[in-house]
């Protein structure tokens, strides 16, 4: 099946989904959500968005924001990988934490903003842990009704509901007498809104996916951005440099497999760009990062090294 689009564009009102890997949790202790919700503040002072709303569930979260800039992608990066990096650390654990990409769905403020918050605000009641959202503690639902809440943009929010706190309460219980998903309402994977807007968020995305030489530019410099950060922190780690890694024949060798590993995990390369930038032929360059996953389901010390690198890159 196809991968649902991605429109990255300003002044875009997105809600952005993602899971835990295999459905699993994310949030294991309190100080978790924090942490999640600390690093989605960083995000905001680095890459300019608006928060709305969010609501953290033990294995997927939901976010309501809306760019300045066309960055999308950037922010969700950041967010997912800093705290993923900072949840491995914690857990001692490795790899990945979330399934896949995260689902981001461009929605028309003018006809969908209530609904979805009271969509992402039920969320802890559609799945039996409160009958009341405002019994939820990881949710901004107590911030519409006038409580603290030092994460979304409240003046914002304000202009965009047009009703009073009390009024808000009222819109809200009435979903449990008559759920409404609007997210049954999508178009095409990843827009919501009238049939007019619709047009024009597809033509916006003509424009962004036919200017092909722009889109590959952007990804080659990303992955090449990423993969020098990798090797980087790679050779401060081993105390080490590129040349000495890939020259070097002395066994294990730990570094260079290292580095093999994290840039196939870490970035969008293939083996055979890998191979070109270490030397090696791509089969190599598969055979190392098999071995070095078999080495990190039973190799705790190693598991700690991986962790420590990526704590280095993914900031």
């Amino acid at each position: 099946m196809a991968r649902p689009y991605r429109l990255q564009a300003e002044n875009c009102l997105y809600h952005v989904m993602s899971r835990g890997d295999d459905r699993k949790k994310i949030y294991t202790i309190p100080s978790d959500n924090g942490k999640f919700m600390d690093y989605v503040i960083k995000a905001k002072e680095r890459y300019q968005f608006y928060l709305y709303a969010y609501c953290l569930m033990a294995n997927h979260f939901h976010l309501l924001l809306e760019t300045m800039l066309p960055n999308i992608s950037q922010i969700m990066h950041y967010v997912k990988g800093s705290y993923t990096t900072y949840y491995n650390i914690r857990h001692r654990r490795t790899g990945h934490l979330f399934q896949g990409r995260f689902k981001s769905i461009v929605v028309d403020k003018d006809s969908y903003f209530l609904e979805l918050t009271r969509y992402i605000h039920f969320n802890p009641v559609y799945a039996g842990v409160v009958q009341d959202p405002a019994g939820y503690g990881w949710s901004s639902y107590r911030g519409y009704l006038g409580k603290k809440d030092e994460f979304i943009d409240k003046e914002v929010v304000k202009q965009y509901l047009g009703m009073t706190k009390r009024q808000y309460q009222r819109f809200v219980r009435e979903g449990i007498k008559k759920p409404k998903d609007p997210l049954q309402k999508v178009y095409a994977g990843f827009l919501l809104g009238p049939v007019g807007f619709i047009k024009d968020k597809l033509q916006d995305l003509e424009i962004q996916t036919t200017s092909e030489e722009v889109v590959q530019k952007r990804v080659l410099c990303n992955n090449q951005d990423r993969a020098e950060r990798i090797i980087q922190s790679v050779e401060t780690h081993f105390r080490t440099r590129l040349t000495q890694i890939k020259t070097s024949k002395t066994r294990p060798m730990r570094a260079k497999q290292v580095l093999i590993y994290l840039l196939r995990e870490y970035t969008g390369l293939t083996n055979s760009a890998i191979g070109a930038m270490l030397d090696m032929r791509y089969p190599a360059v598969s055979k190392a990062g098999l071995t070095m996953k078999r080495i990190l389901k039973k190799d705790k010390h190693m598991k700690r090294t991986i962790n420590k690198i990526l704590s280095s890159f993914q900031v």
